[in-house]
């Protein structure tokens, strides 16, 4: 790098604003270790989980630690937009957000103010003792913070669906999320995400996320619908959840030799 270029604060944010593929794995299983094992296998990003999983900031903090020597980038995603959560997410150095359950403008654009500094948004100033700004030794963090986060929203119900134009016209939210799961619920297909009247909905709300600049994403762990959603456009796409992968491998051990 030479002493006239920009350093680039988050690979990840950076990556989804030139368009690149970032593909991820969901981290549900709560534990550290589990968490740098998954780091080895070359992801671009991982999602740690603290809305569907049992995380609490310290866990997170854990698997932040844990994953940070590693190329994979965490993406935390809290029980919600609560602004004294996402402060204290930032502090212990998440700077990768992916804020469940937002179907308004106006909820995307209060998630903005939470992760920016005054007199942009309303994030508390505690940098001095926190791990995102290495304890003071990042002496230009107050001056960077704001534009190294990269702030991601779930568009995950039918309200979201409608109100999506006006969400992917907010300034400072860098990407939306279809969640499948909740989406299909909203639809009246509880528990059939792969049902075509969802499927038709997640295809055409992506459709609006890419043409609006802002990057689309999802999770499936049917490899055949990740590819089909990257071929859509969509620039991060977890691929599989780590606790069901585990079951699944579990279960089908204790098949091949105890009767059922």
């Amino acid at each position: 790098m030479n002493a006239t270029s920009t350093p680039v604060l988050n690979p990840f944010k950076a990556a989804l604003a030139n368009g690149q593929r970032q593909i991820g794995f969901w981290l549900s299983m709560a534990d550290a270790y589990l968490a740098e094992v998954s780091a080895t296998a070359g992801f671009d990003w991982l999602l740690i989980d603290a809305e569907h999983a049992p995380n609490d900031v310290r866990s997170i903090l854990s698997q932040l630690q844990a994953v940070a020597p590693y190329r994979a980038e965490a993406v935390v995603r809290p029980v919600n937009g609560d602004p004294a959560l996402l402060k204290r997410l930032l502090d212990i150095g998440a700077r990768n957000l992916l804020v469940p359950m937002i179907d308004t403008a106006d909820q995307a654009r209060a998630c903005v103010a939470a992760v920016r500094y005054p007199p942009h948004g309303i994030r508390g100033v505690g940098s001095a003792v926190g791990r995102a700004s290495r304890w003071n030794s990042r002496v230009d963090y107050l001056d960077i913070a704001d534009s190294e986060v990269c702030l991601l929203v779930q568009a995950e119900t039918v309200t979201a669906l409608e109100n999506l134009p006006a969400i992917c016209e907010v300034d400072g939210i860098d990407g939306v999320f279809i969640g499948p799961a909740d989406l299909a619920a909203s639809m009246g297909h509880r528990g059939k995400p792969g049902h075509p009247e969802v499927q038709s909905a997640i295809e055409a709300a992506m459709r609006t996320i890419i043409a609006s600049g802002k990057a689309a994403g999802t999770l499936t762990s049917d490899p055949a619908l990740a590819r089909r959603y990257l071929d859509l456009g969509c620039t991060f796409v977890a691929t599989g959840v780590d606790i069901l992968m585990f079951a699944n491998a579990a279960r089908k051990l204790a098949r091949e030799f105890i009767e059922q």
